[in-house]
């Protein structure tokens, strides 16, 4: 299946969930990304549930805080 993560085609064997697709791309600092599927905030309670598609965009977002005093 094909689906696309932070603007780049992948292709995987099948579908996984949320917290599977964040091991498999090796993603630093998880407790920190907030992940976002077709535009959709999945909350991060759900990682474990919610199943990755073929055809799904997805993208790993990092909040900083910062900025002037």
């Amino acid at each position: 299946m094909k689906i696309i993560i932070n603007g780049k085609e992948t292709v995987l064997e099948n579908e996984v969930s949320v917290n599977e697709l964040l091991q498999k791309e090796y993603v630093e600092m998880q407790e920190y990304v907030t992940v976002q599927v077709n535009e959709d905030i999945i909350p991060s309670a759900n990682y474990g549930t919610h199943i990755i598609k073929d055809g799904d965009t997805v993208e790993f977002l990092y909040y900083m805080g910062g900025g002037n005093n």
